[in-house]
């Protein structure tokens, strides 16, 4: 079995202020260490972005749908008196 490599060169076509911005966010903003690492940075934010926007759709479309908002209510009534007795209003 061969060891999984922890980095992998590959080579992407960039627009120059891409490459302009990358290089000055780890040089002149100090961002991160390396450029390799801002766009780690970068990809992870962006993908962090698009999960979430994802799961607020779906959120949203849950709150539209009688069977989510039947089950939701539903849990609540349920597990209220649990609530009340582990999650104080005011924690003070």
């Amino acid at each position: 079995m061969r060891p999984v490599a922890s980095r992998v060169k590959r080579t992407y076509n960039l627009n120059p202020r891409t490459v302009h911005a990358v290089r000055e966010l780890a040089d002149r903003y100090g961002v991160a260490a390396s450029q390799d690492a801002v766009v780690e940075l970068a990809v992870d934010e962006l993908r962090r972005l698009v999960v979430e926007r994802q799961e607020s759709d779906a959120w949203d479309q849950a709150s539209g749908d009688p069977a989510y908002t039947a089950e939701a209510e539903e849990l609540e009534r349920a597990y209220a008196a649990a609530d009340r007795e582990t999650w104080p209003i005011d924690p003070a």
